[in-house]
């Protein structure tokens, strides 16, 4: 992609997650295009379909939760890294519940996405366990799940210090 059409693709993702985030996935499209500074037809041809826009900010912020593992990890108890990163996913899955009916439409978008959060969930867990702060042989995916738990719990209720007060609980099993 040249540098200019990779800029617009950022910009357009960048513009659309937060319509998303405050106007739902059903936010205008050409309101998108005026914010970003592109007409319509641009967001056409890099977005077919406004699912195909869903799906890719989506993906990209799953992408940044992810990313966030290992930058936590640096300068960080193993244990202290752990709670920053799951603080995050809940607020993650707070703004972002939207976008996953639309986004995660085949098992295989879905089996991708657990795949890259247990793989950050590792780091983090291979991280506390190198430093002592966190027990061996934690399950990556059980962490995961009852991360999920919380965050609809935690939504139901819709109450965020509830999902903090949980997650301290929860690490209370995890940590050594």
């Amino acid at each position: 992609m040249r540098a200019d059409a990779q800029e617009n693709h950022d910009r357009l993702l960048e513009v659309a997650a937060a319509a998303f985030a405050r106007e739902g996935t059903g936010a205008s499209l050409k309101a998108i295009a005026r914010e970003a500074g592109v007409g319509i037809g641009t967001v056409y041809r890099r977005f077919p379909t406004r699912e195909t826009l869903i799906e890719a900010v989506y993906q990209q912020e799953v992408e940044r939760l992810c990313a966030a593992a290992p930058a936590l990890a640096i300068g960080r108890s193993g244990a202290a890294a752990l709670r920053a990163w799951m603080e995050r996913f809940v607020d993650f899955m707070a703004t972002k519940r939207e976008l996953l009916r639309p986004a995660l439409t085949s098992e295989a978008d879905r089996q991708q996405t657990r795949d890259q959060l247990r793989a950050a969930i590792g780091v983090l867990l291979t991280a506390g366990e190198a430093d002592g702060t966190v027990r061996s042989a934690i399950d990556p995916n059980d962490l995961l799940l009852s991360l999920g738990g919380i965050t609809l719990i935690a939504d139901a209720e819709r109450r965020r210090p509830l999902a903090t007060r949980l997650i301290a609980l929860l690490l209370d099993g995890v940590l050594a």
